[in-house]
């Protein structure tokens, strides 16, 4: 376990897990705080980024074994089959102890975060992780609150607890970094269909429509 709880540097995919809280239908229908939709895509494509880069991915879910909720939602599941699901009672993840067993399994020190909601199911394992020591970076535009006020709380909460606050793509060019690098081939294949999709998504023409394609090879 690290010593410090603030950030030493660059966040390297050698070093990252990921975790990815609650993306459940029940959950995903009280965000307010931007566009569900667009929270979905980014935390698929930043999963897509986990896998190509070999990122340890944890997945949790709250109150699927009481009745209270639905799985991980199709969308997401479909890219991550085989990572299993660890279901809890309380909202805390950090709080559980299978979700705490699965952190010190990955053996990484840095910890990428994405929960919904903001304001409860990302900060409360965000801010018990640090308070552990370890090192966080919460992906801000892959979660949502309840209202947008909800959600920018929460962000000044885990700021101020000692979180590291980034994007879906800044994330993924910081885990690689370098389009000469092993990475970048697996990176490529993913950030064009990213920008295509978040463009068409906002209702703007595909940036690097027709490249797509040329991006798988």
């Amino acid at each position: 376990m690290p010593n410090s709880s603030r950030s030493s540097g660059v966040w390297d995919s050698n070093e990252c897990a990921l975790f990815l809280i609650d993306y459940q239908d029940h959950v995903i229908s009280a965000i307010g705080s931007s566009d569900p939709k667009a929270v979905v895509l980014n935390a698929r494509y930043l999963t897509k980024a986990a896998l190509a880069f070999e990122i340890p991915i944890v997945l949790s879910t709250v109150g699927v074994k009481l009745g209270a909720n639905g799985p991980t939602i199709e969308a997401l599941r479909k890219e991550i089959p085989d990572v299993p699901e660890i279901d809890r009672s309380t909202m805390d993840s950090w709080a559980d102890a299978n979700f705490r067993a699965a952190v010190n399994k990955t053996g990484r020190k840095k910890l990428v975060m994405a929960g919904i909601v903001t304001e409860v199911c990302l900060a409360y394992p965000v801010v018990g992780a640090l308070k552990d020591g370890y090192e966080v970076t919460f992906v801000a535009d892959a979660v949502g609150g309840q209202t947008r006020e909800t959600h920018d709380v929460a962000v000044l909460r885990m700021i101020q607890a000692g979180a590291v606050p980034n994007t879906t793509s800044a994330m993924i060019c910081e885990w690689f970094r370098d389009w000469a690098s092993p990475l970048a081939p697996a990176a490529r294949k993913i950030m064009v269909p990213f920008l295509n999709d978040t463009d068409v998504l906002a209702g703007r023409p595909a940036r690097y429509a027709g490249q797509a394609e040329a991006a798988q090879h």
